[in-house]
């Protein structure tokens, strides 16, 4: 697989939101994050954390009516820049798994790259606030990582009683799992699927 070619920019402007991202699948973690909204940033953050992907976003939102544009369109970006980055998806994992502990929080993603866009996620967390951030947002945030990336994503919150550490959870496992995914299999000639193609 040629690394240089697993990397991404993507922009996109509508009425609600204006973003500009790239993506390095193959970077250390490094970026700039700004998305206006304090806690999502903080998420993003982790992500790129523990991707060990280089993610740089900036987006100008309509905050003043709502936090779900600026979440769902981000995540519709990061979806595009994943695909984009990924090509052929040929040499790769193509399946992952993190659980991952934030104290008493325990939370895990099961992913799939194998072009077949689906979202489960399983959190009793989901109509909490994390100061004025809804929780159910990070739905729709993966629901558009799932859609425009083309994976399957479970999440699941197995128990936990702050959603701040459940939000953690969530974004930490996510990010393991995908480090997994995306990674290069030596083994791996061509596309990793009995079909031939993704």
């Amino acid at each position: 697989m040629d690394k240089s070619r697993r990397s991404a920019f993507i922009e996109r402007k509508t009425k609600e939101t204006e973003i500009s991202l790239s993506l390095d699948l193959d970077g250390t973690g490094a970026g700039e994050i700004d998305t206006g909204i304090g806690f999502f940033n903080h998420m993003l953050e982790l992500f790129k954390k523990h991707a060990l992907v280089d993610l740089t976003v900036k987006c100008v939102g309509d905050l003043d009516v709502d936090y779900h544009h600026t979440v769902e369109d981000v995540g519709l970006v990061l979806g595009q820049a994943l695909n984009k980055a990924l090509g052929e998806r040929r040499g790769i994992v193509r399946y992952g798994f993190a659980s991952i502990p934030m104290d008493e929080a325990l939370c895990e993603t099961s992913l799939d790259l194998g072009g077949r866009p689906f979202l489960v996620m399983a959190c009793p967390m989901k109509h909490l606030m994390v100061r004025d951030f809804e929780v159910k947002l990070l739905e729709e945030f993966f629901r558009a990582v799932s859609v425009e990336g083309r994976l399957n994503i479970h999440l699941r919150q197995i128990y936990g009683d702050e959603a701040h550490h459940v939000c953690e959870g969530f974004f930490k496992s996510f990010a393991r799992a995908l480090r997994q995914a995306v990674s290069v299999d030596p083994r791996e000639t061509g596309v990793p699927s009995s079909k031939g193609c993704i």
